[in-house]
């Protein structure tokens, strides 16, 4: 059974840091790409990163491009967001997220809250 499990989140401050953790588990998690997608409230959601599975391909979108950064440690079946320089509207619920085996089956984690606020 494909399990994603995130961690990390909590209240922080405009300006500060969190990091973010995906603890996969129930596929060959360095074969497939992962990605973190967020939901502000009252929006929809919104793609924040990507990663590759040997990590040589990193895709973002310029509202999070040189805050956020995605890592993976394939060791740990783990997938990573570091955000820095956070602001208000990075509010949102994080959610990992990856498509898994030959049908590209999607699969979400339960999501973990950040709140950026003073």
């Amino acid at each position: 059974e494909v399990q994603l499990v995130e961690s990390g989140g909590g209240l922080v401050q405009p300006g500060g840091s969190l990091r973010l953790s995906c603890a996969a588990s129930g596929f060959t998690f360095s074969t497939y790409p992962m990605s973190w997608v967020r939901q502000a409230p009252e929006k929809g959601l919104e793609w924040v990163s990507s990663i590759n599975g040997d990590s040589d391909s990193i895709v973002q979108p310029d509202s999070v491009k040189g805050r956020f950064t995605i890592s993976r440690d394939n060791a740990k079946n783990t997938l990573y967001l570091q955000m820095n320089s956070l602001k208000t509207e990075d509010t949102a619920v994080y959610y990992c997220n990856g498509r898994v085996g030959a049908m590209e089956d999607e699969y979400w984690g339960q999501g973990t809250q950040v709140t950026v606020s003073s």
